[in-house]
């Protein structure tokens, strides 16, 4: 069966094939008329856009790559990301775009993505969890537009970004833990080379102060297991802690596992608190006292900053949005 084209679409709506071209390259001068009869005379035909040819004209390429500065396991265990992807793929079918994936969590991984992009590939690159230092950054310069869920940190080239405020949420629940009289309240970061790392020890230091030493605070990767590790490790320097502040639901899911090993209560012996409240937080035992931070409003005014720039907006400013505190049982 032959394979519609433009022209039978434009015999099919009555109008010229220069009309319909316009109206599929996206020309707002098309007529509201002419608008309705295409649109149904695609519909009627069948008729499929090649893209191909289309980006030869509009030098569009009708994509957006998503780049994931992880190794590729934690895009599978965190699940922070699904909610990310799953906005993303929303946002941009409502523009006919479509989402590409891809990892960049080694050299060989970066160098992929950098081929990629630079060959005219995507119409525009979203950044997920960039890391201080990270060579992608530069690599990515004078390619497409590029926007990051999350604040980008160490770079003279600014990024434009939507992100929680991190540092907010950190002082949030620590002031939560002094309130119910905790006294040794020990903290788990993030890596210290990300955003989340930093801006959440901070906040956890701000409330502190000089009580912020370094045998409260243990460092982990974001990972379940790098949090079992480091709350076995605040245990055997400090046993009498009696709450900790984790920097991911994810995180603190290992350190509830490490406490119930050490034979601690939770909340009686030791409060926890997460960050995040994605679904982990309400799979654990007991459900984590949390810091909501919100994942898909980060993910559309991401989404959002990033049209904007590939419909040729000029600078856009950064989007920092409020976190909540969210008790359950855990604190």
């Amino acid at each position: 069966m032959k394979r519609p084209t433009i022209h039978d679409v434009a015999a099919a709506a009555g109008v010229s094939r220069g009309t319909v071209s316009r109206l599929l390259n996206g020309d707002k001068y098309v007529s509201p008329a002419a608008r309705v009869a295409i649109e149904r005379a695609i519909s009627e035909t069948g008729y499929v856009v090649n893209r191909a040819a289309r980006s030869l004209v509009t030098q569009r390429t009708g994509s957006v790559v998503m780049v994931l500065s992880e190794p590729h396991e934690k895009l599978f265990e965190d699940p922070n990301y699904s909610t990310l992807i799953r906005v993303a793929i929303r946002m941009l079918a409502e523009r006919d775009l479509s989402l590409v994936m891809m990892m960049a969590g080694d050299e060989g991984d970066r160098e992929r993505v950098v081929r990629y992009v630079r060959g005219g590939h995507a119409d525009g690159v979203l950044l997920v969890s960039t890391h201080a230092g990270d060579p992608l950054l530069d690599a990515l310069g004078g390619g497409p537009p590029a926007v990051s869920c999350g604040a980008v940190i160490g770079r003279e080239t600014v990024i434009p970004y939507a992100a929680a405020d991190d540092r907010l949420g950190a002082r949030q629940m620590t002031e939560y833990f002094v309130g119910l009289g905790r006294r040794r309240i020990a903290m788990i970061t993030g890596p210290m080379d990300t955003p989340g790392g930093i801006q959440r020890l901070e906040g956890f230091a701000d409330v502190l102060g000089r009580k912020a030493t370094k045998r409260l605070i243990a460092h982990g990767d974001w990972t379940q297991a790098s949090g079992e590790r480091a709350m076995t490790e605040l245990l055997e320097r400090t046993p009498d802690i009696d709450a900790v502040f984790v920097a991911s639901d994810l995180m603190a899911a290992g350190a509830l596992a490490a406490l119930r090993a050490a034979g601690r209560r939770v909340p009686e012996d030791v409060a926890v608190g997460g960050f995040d409240d994605s679904s982990v937080a309400v799979s654990t035992h007991p459900p984590l006292t949390t810091i909501r931070q919100p994942l898909a409003e980060m993910a559309q005014e991401t989404l959002r900053l990033l049209l904007a720039l590939i419909d040729g907006a000029g600078p856009v400013e950064p989007v920092i949005l409020p976190t909540e505190l969210v008790i359950r049982s855990s604190a």
